[in-house]
């Protein structure tokens, strides 16, 4: 590679200016908000890839990608620019950045004194290269000491980044070690520093392959760096500030698009296995699964139908139903429905070469193309080859979307679980569509899963338009979230995956991608004994998606009744995840909303407390339950941090109150996960249900944690859990304050929105040892009336 060195200042527009460096690059710097800077580079003055797909400031980026020099949809709020010497000072109201001669960028924020200081800067010798006879670029970057990194999605290991080299490329990453194998399953080229009390956020839109090192490198002739490297595409990334890691995290969604929405039964357990569908009489034991949640009153929403399903023989053919072991597709859905529970089918995006219908797919063109023929790659693909569809070909996404209407919607299945779509294709230079620019593979391979994912969500949406979908999958990329949930994929039994397998949630969630979960007890290798699996449910219950899914090596299946003496502990854990479900339901729409992260570190309220930076097995579902997972064998007490919140915690158990900033220990019994509430913190709680029935959710708890003294405030959402109607106001806003005394705790509550849920009565209760009188708008009382 070569570097970037001598520049001179040719443009000056309302967005950007331009420079020419060493008389033939383009250097863009674009001021998008008062803080968010971007940097382009124009290789010879051209792109290597004209058109985004992460991009999604206001509203989705069209099917064909979004125009790469569009600024539609920032506020463009203007710069000051000032030339002093050999430097260029391009400033907003808050971020300012100095490009130096020979070309090397020093960023800097405005403090609260209104006093310019380092927020970061690039490495003084050799900061931007370019290789000039392909395509990769490089970036690097000073390394402070002290600064921490976070971010880059779903990876192993702890959640600090510092020290390691990661790499970017969609791998089917089978039984995966969650403290150490990377890359793993999605693409996301983004990172939070943390620099002395500030953050900021750096994201590379860039899809192909590359390499980002946090300290791994170093090297005599330059100061401490971090690195980017990308194999392919263009030097395009964007810089924001915070100050708070919560303000990166929130400004990355509002840069890629906005969480989706998913309908309420989406929170509650989802059964799954490999086993059912692989066994020969699958039809019976699906519906068998149906009464085993009745008889271990186990409640359930859903199960997702492994690709067992669609066999022949011991493959996996994406659209065939195997008529021999489920005979009847649409009397299974209806049993199901009958229950009460839906379905979410397995569905692939590789037709194996010998797929009944891969000849009438390869004439009709809609496969990636080889490199060097006409012909459809092929690619290596559950234990034969096969060939990947095109989704940046319209023919192939009405292909697809046809084949989920006929073949599974209309069969009575549910939703689509978008699987197996990491695009392994080994030839780099295969061409794709691109929607009439064709384009290599090497250039958007983690587009063509976002894609997939699109075409199935628009497929549910046409074939049931009054319901909002829910989808699932496993790869993808910035801006996933506009489309589904996610997880962490084929994580191995063990101890050390459940612990590390924390992290990578949390690391998910601070990357934008907030709608994440586990395979509860694992996926590959080993069953789970019966202690780790309790610990595991008890752990998965306090995440957003809570599905049990397995493939044991002894053929097991992982399910709550697998081990009978510890049954019922399993079902009180799950039915505690079904009291809360008003208070998950009521974060996935300010997730949707508002932009928060549902899964929070310790940090990302308590930034001023030292202890909450540490590694930890803790974490937040929300900004008011504090979650201490058993992570370890026999561990039966728990040693907890309670971040310093000046207001306190109580044990959600036994209602006793603590003061932040210290260690505690707790109780922990094999039956008990440690949970915490934030005083100040009113949950919203439910009834014993069997699954998600809006007509028969009549009964509605308030469960306040008071503060010793003080005011406090929060809000309930509710809706019809399926419909678009809470959009145009039919839906329910509970909006709650409460102003705490020695004498009295006065509770107002008002309403907003015209939905009428099946309950008519908010009981408000307090901790056991509470002797303070409570009133509700003005009364003496123990509920609120809608």
């Amino acid at each position: 590679m070569k570097t970037l060195k001598n520049w001179t200042l040719v443009g000056e527009y309302a967005d950007r200016i331009e420079l020419r460096v060493d008389e033939q690059h383009l250097f863009c710097l674009y001021v998008l908000e008062e803080s968010l800077f971007r940097i382009l580079i124009k290789r010879r003055g051209e792109l290597a890839l004209d058109r985004t797909w992460s991009i999604a400031p206001k509203e989705d980026v069209p099917w064909e990608g979004r125009d790469r020099l569009s600024v539609e949809g920032f506020s463009l709020p203007g710069y000051h620019l000032h030339i002093q010497d050999e430097r260029l000072l391009i400033s907003s109201q808050n971020l300012r950045v100095t490009i130096h001669q020979p070309l090397w960028l020093q960023w800097e924020y405005l403090d609260a004194n209104n006093q310019w200081q380092l927020l970061t800067e690039d490495r003084r010798t050799s900061a931007y290269l370019l290789n000039m006879h392909g395509d990769g670029v490089a970036h690097y970057q000073r390394r402070f000491a002290d600064d921490r990194y976070y971010g880059l999605g779903e990876k192993s290991g702890d959640l600090e980044r510092s020290g390691r080299r990661f790499e970017m490329r969609n791998l089917d990453a089978m039984g995966y070690n969650a403290a150490s194998t990377d890359p793993l399953y999605k693409h996301i080229p983004f990172t939070i520093t943390r620099h002395g009390e500030v953050s900021f956020g750096l994201f590379y839109d860039n899809l192909s392959s590359c390499w980002i090192d946090l300290g791994n490198e170093l090297d005599n002739y330059h100061q401490p760096y971090r690195r980017y490297q990308a194999e392919a595409g263009d030097l395009d990334y964007y810089l924001f500030f915070g100050p708070r890691v919560l303000d990166v995290t929130k400004a990355f969604v509002r840069l890629t698009g906005k969480t989706c929405f998913g309908p309420r039964w989406s929170l509650g357990y989802s059964g799954s296995t490999m086993h059912y569908t692989d066994a020969p009489d699958a039809q019976q034991q699906l519906q068998q699964f149906i009464q085993l949640c009745r008889q271990h009153a186990i409640p359930c929403d859903s199960f997702q139908l492994s690709s067992g399903y669609t066999s022949i023989g011991n493959k996996r053919y994406v659209f065939n139903w195997n008529y021999e072991k489920v005979p009847q597709p649409r009397a299974l859905s209806q049993a199901f429905h009958d229950a009460g529970l839906r379905l979410a089918a397995n569905i692939k995006p590789c037709l194996l070469q010998d797929h009944p219908l891969y000849e009438d797919v390869a004439q009709q063109g809609l496969f990636i193309r080889d490199s060097d023929s006409a012909a459809p790659e092929r690619s290596c693909f559950w234990d034969d080859e096969g060939s990947h569809l095109d989704f940046t070909n319209p023919a192939t996404i009405r292909w697809w979307q046809q084949s989920v209407t006929s073949q599974l919607l209309e069969m009575g299945i549910d939703s689509t679980w978008n699987d197996n779509n990491e695009y392994e294709i080994w030839d780099g230079e295969a061409r794709c569509h691109g929607f009439g620019r064709a384009v290599a593979i090497k250039h958007i391979r983690p587009v063509m899963p976002l894609l997939m994912m699109r075409a199935s969500l628009e497929a549910q949406q046409h074939f049931a338009p009054q319901r909002r979908p829910y989808l699932i999958s496993r790869s993808g990329c910035a801006g996933m979230q506009r489309y589904v949930q996610t997880w962490s994929g084929d994580n191995r039994t063990s101890w050390q995956t459940l612990r590390y397998n924390i992290r990578m949630g949390l690391g998910m969630s601070l990357s934008g991608l907030y709608n994440v979960g586990h395979d509860v007890g694992g996926f590959a290798g080993d069953r789970p004994d019966a202690e780790l699996f309790v610990r595991w449910v008890q752990n998965g219950v306090m995440h957003p998606r809570f599905t049990i899914h397995s493939w044991n090596d002894d053929g097991t299946v992982n399910e709550p009744w697998m081990y009978p003496g510890v049954t019922a502990i399993v079902r009180e854990a799950i039915r505690l995840r079904y009291r809360l479900l008003p208070y998950f339901y009521t974060l996935l729409w300010q997730a949707s909303v508002c932009d928060e992260p549902m899964l929070r570190p310790a940090f990302l309220d308590h930034e001023h407390d030292a202890q909450t930076w540490q590694e930890s097995d803790d974490f937040l579902i929300g900004r008011d339950l504090l979650v201490a997972s058993v992570v370890e064998p026999g561990q039966r007490q728990r040693a907890v941090w309670l971040p310093d919140n000046n207001t306190g915690w109580y044990c959600f158990w036994s209602g006793q109150w603590y003061g932040g900033g210290q260690w505690i220990t707790l109780d922990a019994p094999l039956e008990r996960l440690p949970l915490l509430v934030r005083a100040g913190a009113g949950l919203p709680l439910s009834q014993r249900m069997a699954h998600v029935d809006a007509a028969a959710d009549d009964w509605r708890e308030l469960r306040l944690f008071p503060l010793l003294e003080g005011q406090s405030e929060g809000m309930i959402f509710e809706d019809d859990g399926e419909s678009h109607a809470w959009r145009q106001g039919n839906a329910l806003w509970l909006r709650w304050r409460i102003c705490c005394s020695t004498t009295r705790i006065e509770l107002n509550v008002e309403r907003e929105g015209r939905y009428q849920p099946a309950w008519r009565r908010l009981t408000v209760t307090l901790p056991p040892d509470e002797q303070r009188q409570l009133w509700i708008n003005g009364e003496l009382t123990s509920a609120y009336h809608l």
